[in-house]
Parts: C-alpha cells; structure tokens; sequence
C-alpha cells in the first residue's frame, strides 16, 4: 500500500506504507489514515530525522571497520543497500521546503 505526503510547498512524495510507518515512527508521528505534520514541528522534526541518518550512517562505518570487504563486493553492496539517508531524502526534502514557507505537510493512504 502507497502512502501520499502532500504539501503545497513541494511535489507529492509518495513511498510504501513500512518506509512511511518506520520515518514517521522515527519523528514521533504514526501512520494514520490521515496524518499532519504542522509548519511548526517542523525544525524539531527535521533535527530527528537528520539525526536517525547520522546515527545510521555511523554504525554503517563502524560496521564495515570491522570486516575487510574486497572493493568488487564493496561495489555490489553499495548498489543493493538503500540507507535512510537514501530512502528519507524525498520526505526530508518536502520538510525542508515545508519549513521556508511556512506550509504544513499532510499524509493519507
């Protein structure tokens, strides 16, 4: 199942409902039916968001310290691994236009 995010200061974003349950879990939101998140959660809302992303992206380099991987598979992992930096950018990116024009972001399935 699609859930849509729409705002009227960006283009629909649309993702499944498990990436969309799990980003909006990580902001402090559930998925809904319907959902809104206001212009003014917004800075707090990016800050987590951004921070589960750092944080991914730390355990991800501290993991691969950890084991010696030839640059071919390196390659291969790099193109099957979708990070949350990869699959929240979309989202992240409405937010943050969102947040310049003072404009709240909606969701529904």
């Amino acid at each position: 199942m699609l859930v849509t995010f729409q705002s009227t200061a960006a283009p629909d974003v649309v993702m499944l409902r498990n990436l969309a349950q799990y980003l909006l879990g990580l902001i402090g939101k559930h998925l809904d039916v319907r959902g809104v998140i206001a212009h003014e959660e917004l800075s707090h809302v990016i800050a987590r968001l951004e921070t589960a992303i750092s944080e991914e992206t730390h355990a991800e380099a501290a993991l691969e310290s950890l084991y010696t991987v030839t640059s071919a598979h390196r390659y291969n992992m790099d193109e099957d691994r979708g990070g949350l930096a990869h699959r929240a950018w979309p989202l992240l990116d409405m937010m943050r236009e969102a947040r310049k024009q003072n404009a709240d972001i909606i969701w529904g399935l």
